[in-house]
């Protein structure tokens, strides 16, 4: 279910966001390492913002379900938000890697391409939105 794919999601963009630190730390320009320019390590920092965040909306809704409460909603917004920050990730990770993200002998490339399915999987993000509004009395 709705769950299981923003499990996925988050998975997804945990392995994207290990990749890519991995990537900057051992990539080098100009003598340093990406990692250590200003606008990749802001990067980082926000994929692992994103990912705390949809983590805790994830668990959040699964708690609920475990615990026999209503959890539609919340199932939703996770469903939404971590297929969307497993997107974001991938996307960041495939332009930290340059034109190396595009190659099919990095898997961030792969990555960029699952996550599209995420978005579909289990309804879309749009399904997704009219859900949630409809349980805050859209």
């Amino acid at each position: 279910g709705r769950l299981s794919i923003g499990a996925m999601g988050l998975g997804l963009a945990k392995g994207a966001l290990e990749m890519t630190l991995k990537y900057a730390k051992e990539r080098k320009t100009f003598g340093v390492a990406l990692v250590k320019h200003q606008a990749v390590a802001f990067k980082l920092a926000e994929m692992a913002t994103r990912i705390e965040a949809a983590e805790t909306l994830l668990y959040k809704a699964a708690w609920m379900k475990q615990n026999g409460l209503a959890f539609q909603k919340q199932a939703a917004m996770a469903k939404l938000y971590c297929s969307e920050v497993a997107e974001y990730c991938a996307r960041e990770g495939q332009q930290t890697f340059g034109g190396y993200g595009l190659m099919k002998e990095y898997p961030i490339e792969r990555f960029y391409r699952d996550a599209a399915l995420l978005r579909i999987g289990e309804g879309t993000s749009e399904i997704q939105r009219l859900v949630i509004s409809r349980h805050l009395g859209c």
